[in-house]
């Protein structure tokens, strides 16, 4: 117990430490670093948003896109009348409330099905606004006007990065986070125990799917222009699952080891290889998946096993 506790110690302090350093990092560090560390910060609070409902319901979602591109349009539509602030909170309650309705008509469904559904409705999506646009608006893309420059971004993303960590370890910590667990290993036997496993999934998927509108609308100010296509891009989907499942998604902490050498992958394929990035990023999909089915998290857990093994056999 002294050993654990003690751990937990070190934790908070690194964590701390950490928070101390992202903090000062937008005054100490010049704009390529700070527009990096914004990259991963958004990416950060899409994959670890959308491990919180994976993770432990094993339901694989490809609708991130469709909720990112509903949070820069608010933004779009409300920066020039609203605060910020504003913005970025009925972003995500529009976000919540159009997972909810989603929930509602999808959490039936399991498996293949709800994945091919999830990848549609991000298509449908972008069809609605694209002809709203073209037939309502008369104005098919739009500049983003905006005093949100790129501090107020970064500080904006992180609120949103620790606002997604503390929810997901109270979550974990909870008897709902314990609902979802028995969900995601028997759905039979967690309804037979009196779970009400559709209003436990849509909650879930309704919660994260507002932080992935809250980050596309804090992000839309750094864009500065957006359309349909832009907006609703289904390969931005395909990153976040992949960086969460390279993390591990059963650790609340895993996609984040996901997140930041992807990034960083992405950011060096888009200038130096821009016409095959898309093609080594299915490339390390495939791998992820036959490689790495838990993750660095799980290869970890599997090294610290082994090794905790050897060491209790001693010598022989």
């Amino acid at each position: 117990m002294l050993i654990k506790d003690s751990r937990q110690v070190i934790s908070l302090f690194i964590i701390i430490g950490l928070l101390i350093v992202l903090c000062v990092l937008p005054h100490i560090s010049s704009a390529y670093i700070v527009s990096l560390f914004i990259s991963i910060l958004y990416f950060t609070s899409l994959a670890t948003s959308w491990a919180i409902f994976a993770g432990p319901t094993r339901y694989i979602s490809f609708a991130a896109a469709a909720f990112i591109g509903i949070g820069s349009y608010t933004t779009a539509f409300l920066v020039e009348t609203l605060p910020m602030v504003f913005v970025i909170i009925i972003a995500a309650v529009i976000g919540f409330c159009l997972a909810a309705v989603v929930g509602l008509a999808t959490l039936r469904l399991s498996g293949i099905y709800f994945v091919i559904f999830t990848f549609g409705l991000t298509e449908l999506i972008r069809q609605l606004v694209l002809w709203f646009e073209i037939n309502i608006t008369k104005n098919l893309g739009r500049y983003i006007f905006s005093d949100f420059g790129r501090p107020e971004i970064y500080y904006g993303l992180l609120i949103l990065c620790v606002l997604t960590f503390v929810s997901g370890y109270i979550l974990h910590r909870s008897r709902y986070g314990i609902a979802l667990r028995t969900i995601g290993d028997d759905e039979t036997v967690a309804r037979h125990s009196g779970i009400n496993a559709t209003w436990v999934k849509v909650v879930t998927f309704a919660a994260t799917s507002s932080v992935m509108s809250a980050a596309g609308a804090i992000m839309a100010p750094r864009w500065t222009y957006i359309d349909p296509h832009i907006a609703f891009n289904h390969i931005v989907s395909f990153e976040i699952a992949i960086m969460a499942l390279l993390g591990g998604i059963t650790h609340l902490f895993g996609p984040v080891l996901g997140v930041i050498p992807l990034v960083l992958l992405l950011e060096f394929l888009s200038t130096t290889f821009p016409h095959y990035s898309l093609v080594i990023l299915g490339l390390s999909f495939l791998l992820i998946v036959f490689l790495l089915p838990n993750g660095v998290v799980g290869v970890g857990r599997s090294l610290m096993k082994l090794f905790s093994t050897s060491g209790d056999r001693g010598p022989s």
